[in-house]
C-alpha cells in the first residue's frame, strides 16, 4: 500500500518557516513541499518577497516559471484546512462583497492577473516619463527639431500608458493588499496623480503653442520647467514600486 502523507494543517505548516534551523515547507495546490536544499530559499525567503511556511499556490501560479520546477523538491505532505471557528468564518463570508467574491473566483481561474497587469505595464510609462525630459534639454541644448518630437511623442505616450498603469496599480493594491494604507504605496499615488496632471498640462501647453521651447523667456520657463518636473517624479514612483517587488530588507525574524 502507498504510504499515506502526513497532513499538514496552515497552521502546523506555518512552523516550518526555515527560521532557527527548521525546514523550508511550502504549499502549493494541496502539497507541501521541502525546498530545503533550493538555493532561491535560503533563510525561508524566496526573491526577498514570499516567505516559507504557507500556501503559495496563487504566487506560484502568478510566477514566471512553471509549477513543474516544485517536481525537483519532495513531497512530505498535504495540505489540509484547519477547523474554523463557525462564527468567524460566517462573518467573514457575510462581509465580504459580491464584487470581492467575483473577483477572486476570476483570479481563482486566471491567476495571471492577480500580478501580472501592472508590472507589465509600468515599464512603458517610466520609460517615456524619463525620455520626454532628456530629449526636452537636448532640444534645448542642440536646437535640433529632432529631439523636440521625440520629446514629444514621449510625452503622449507616457500620458496614455498611464490611463492603463494606474487602474491596473490601484487594482494590485486592492486584490494583493485589500487596500491597506501603506506608505509607499500611498506616495506612489499620489505622485502619479500629480505626475500626469504635470504632464497633460505641459501636453496642452506645448500643442497650444508649438514653438513654446524655442524662446525660453518668460512664461515659457514654467512649461520647460513642468516637462523636467516629471522626472525627479517618475524616479521615485519607479524607485518605490522597486522595493515593494524586490525589498531591500528581507521580512524580519519572528521573535520568540
Amino acid at each position: 500500500m502507498p504510504e499515506e502523507k502526513r497532513k499538514f494543517t496552515e497552521k502546523e505548516l506555518a512552523e516550518f518557516n526555515g527560521q532557527d534551523g527548521k525546514p523550508i515547507y511550502i504549499a502549493c495546490n494541496g502539497r507541501v513541499i521541502d525546498v530545503s536544499t533550493s538555493r532561491m530559499w535560503k533563510g525561508g525567503q524566496h526573491m526577498k518577497r514570499h516567505a516559507a511556511g504557507q500556501d503559495l499556490t496563487a504566487e506560484i501560479a502568478a510566477a514566471p516559471h512553471d509549477i513543474e520546477v516544485l517536481d525537483r523538491f519532495p513531497q512530505v505532505g498535504i495540505l489540509v484546512a484547519d477547523e474554523p471557528a463557525p462564527a468567524a468564518g460566517a462573518a467573514a463570508v457575510a462581509q465580504e462583497s459580491p464584487l470581492r467574491r467575483g473577483v477572486e473566483a476570476f483570479l481563482d481561474r486566471h491567476p495571471f492577473f492577480q500580478r501580472h497587469p501592472h508590472p507589465m505595464t509600468v515599464h512603458f510609462p517610466i520609460v517615456f516619463f524619463i525620455f520626454a525630459p532628456l530629449f526636452t534639454l537636448l532640444f534645448v541644448a542642440t536646437g535640433l527639431e529632432g529631439f523636440d518630437l521625440t520629446a514629444l511623442n514621449c510625452l503622449i505616450a507616457g500620458l496614455l500608458f498611464s490611463l492603463i498603469v494606474i487602474p491596473t496599480g490601484l487594482f494590485t493594491w486592492w486584490v494583493n493588499y485589500e487596500a491597506r494604507p501603506m506608505r509607499p504605496v500611498t506616495i506612489k499615488i499620489v505622485l502619479s496623480l500629480a505626475m500626469f496632471v504635470v504632464g497633460l498640462a505641459a501636453l496642452i501647453w506645448r500643442l497650444d503653442d508649438l514653438e513654446v521651447l524655442k524662446h525660453i523667456e518668460g512664461w515659457n520657463i514654467l512649461y520647460l520647467v513642468l516637462v523636467l518636473l516629471l522626472l525627479p517624479m517618475i524616479l521615485v514612483v519607479a524607485a518605490l514600486g522597486a522595493t515593494l517587488t524586490f525589498p531591500l530588507k528581507a521580512a524580519e525574524k519572528p521573535r520568540a
